[in-house]
């Protein structure tokens, strides 16, 4: 594995955010809304194999484009690496975007077996041709980005604004405040064709019996993360790790796949929640 089980688990509660509600766009309107992902073990391969894994993402979504929008999420994870091995992680993260993506504000706590907890704290504010980020933990410093970066909710503004005019690949420089709020990740992200409303489900959730979701089309998405710091061998370059799931054009998304490389966690939207009094119309 290039990178430890701790930072896995950790990047895994990271990638929550990343399947949050988007940026309001035409045709369907933003939806604040809680789930909650049911983890579970796919495959595993490589030489690290783990035997089992289990967990929960519980994740809220509330705000506007007015106000900005708020993520707030814990994960519990639970892998087994074998001979007696297991590696608890307890994750807690909280995030605002404004609205325009202009500034992102972002507080992580991540704890693994009985390690003292490693705490990110701090605000990245875009202006003009780059982004400055200022971190208060784990040490306080300040640099820039290159201002193509974007925000999280902003990435996945902008798959579903490519989905619909019909686009099938989407490049992006993404910064979340994952790995010490030092690290910028190079997306790909690759859509496929849409799915109606009307098509019949073959593994139903509570997102696809409800009733504000039922008449919303979605599109299957697969966004592969790589470490802008490694240099590529041979042309090719190997990504830390990729996510599939279905996203529906106001946001919400369903059927998660994580893959890490050696091994694969699937993510069940077991229980869906709309938040309808959270939403409020710009004024």
């Amino acid at each position: 594995m290039d990178r430890s089980r701790p930072a896995l688990l950790a990047s895994l509660a990271i990638v929550a955010v990343v399947c949050g509600p988007a940026k309001a766009s035409a045709g369907a309107p933003f939806l604040p809304h809680q789930a909650l992902y049911e983890l579970s073990l796919v495959k595993s391969r490589g030489s690290n194999p783990v035997n089992s894994a289990r967990g929960r993402i519980l994740y809220n979504f509330s705000g506007s484009a007015c106000d900005g929008y708020t993520s707030e999420f814990r994960q519990v994870s639970e892998l087994d690496v074998g001979e007696g091995k297991v590696l608890l992680s307890d994750l807690q993260s909280s995030s605002w975007e404004d609205g325009e993506g202009k500034s992102y504000r972002f507080k992580i706590d991540a704890r693994t077996n009985d390690s003292d907890s490693s705490p990110v704290d701090g605000i990245a504010e875009r202006s003009g041709d780059h982004i400055t980020v200022k971190l208060k933990q784990p040490e306080a410093k300040t640099f820039t980005l290159d201002g193509s970066t974007v925000f999280p909710t902003e990435q996945i503004q902008r798959i579903i604004a490519a989905a619909r005019e019909g686009k099938s690949v989407l490049e992006l420089s993404v910064y979340d405040g994952s790995d010490n709020g030092q690290k910028v990740y190079n997306t790909l992200s690759v859509i496929g064709q849409p799915i109606p409303a009307t098509r019949d489900v073959q593994s139903p959730d509570p997102s696809t019996s409800n009733e504000q979701m039922k008449s919303l089309p979605r599109w299957p998405v697969t966004v592969s993360y790589y470490d802008r710091d490694t240099q590529k061998k041979d042309g090719e370059q190997t990504p830390v790790y990729s996510m599939s799931f279905e996203l529906y054009e106001n946001g919400v998304s369903r059927k998660l796949v994580l893959d890490y490389n050696d091994f694969v966690i699937a993510g069940a939207l077991d229980k869906f929640d709309v938040k309808d009094k959270d939403a409020k119309p710009c004024k």
